[in-house]
Parts: structure tokens; sequence; C-alpha cells
């Protein structure tokens, strides 16, 4: 490998993101076009955006239950990941990110960029919720009165 080759190599990263589920596909192409635009001016070579669609969140954040998740695949240094975490955070209508390394020294004439892929997400709203989100979770009467108090205490 020469040293012009070594000088070239990148790392691969992909990071996630939620997205406010009422917002518009236009405004959830903007967040996209900012992130590809400082890929782009910071030296990395960006892969492929995957917006899989409006999901059912784990546990509700910022009140909604569901979010729109993005998938961000590119190619940069560990400043441009702190530049696109920056800029995530900046905006309200993300509400969470989280960015991984993939690989270490990629050559980028390796990795050729793929079209922008766009899925359904789910697509029965009617689903019943799980964990603590059910209707029937009453926090601990199922236990009924064999579980400790550990707010009181005896007097004697």
């Amino acid at each position: 490998m020469t040293a012009s080759n070594a000088a070239n190599r990148l790392r691969e990263y992909e990071t996630v993101f939620l997205i406010k589920p009422d917002l518009t596909d236009e405004n959830v192409d903007k967040v996209k076009e900012r992130v590809r635009g400082i890929v782009s001016r910071d030296g990395g070579k960006f892969l492929r955006f995957t917006i899989w669609g409006k999901k059912r969140t784990m546990y509700p954040i910022d009140k909604q239950p569901r979010a729109i998740y993005v998938h961000a695949h590119y190619l940069g240094g560990s400043n441009m990941v702190a530049e696109v975490e920056r800029n995530l955070r900046n905006y309200d209508e993300v509400s969470r990110f989280l960015s991984i390394k993939i690989a270490a020294d990629i050559d980028p004439e390796t990795r050729q960029p793929q079209e922008d892929l766009k899925l359904a997400g789910d697509v029965d709203d009617n689903r019943p919720l799980g964990g603590a989100e059910r209707d029937s979770y009453r926090g601990g009467d199922e236990y009924g009165d064999d579980m400790p108090d550990f707010g009181k205490y005896d007097e004697a």
C-alpha cells in the first residue's frame, strides 16, 4: 500500500436517527440533505439513506409512541461523525440518534453509492401495544398484597 493510498482510507459508519412522526416527506428530505451535505463537505463519501418508515418505539419519545426511522450509511473520519451528531442534536425534528463505526481503513473507491431506499414501516396501526403501554397494565396490582411495601414501617 502506498503512502497516498493510505492517506485516502476512511472509516465506515452508520447513523440511525428518529424523526418526529408528524413530519412530512419534504421535511424528512431536508434533514437527509443536511446530513448528506455535512458528509460531502467534510471529505466523506455518502453511500445510502434508508428510510425504514414510521414505526412504533419501545417507549414514548417526546410523548409520541411512533417515530420515523432513518438509516444513514457513509464513509468518513471521526470528526465528521461528531459534526453529523452535533447537527442532529440541534434539529428539533430529530428526537434520538445513534452512530456506530462498522469498519476502519476502507478504501472509498471500493464502496459505491447506492440509490436511497424508502420502506413502508408499520402498516398495522391497530396492532395492540406491548409492555407497559397496554391498557390492562396496573403497575403491580397483579401481585396482590404479597409484595412488601418498602415505603412503610411498623411503629411499635
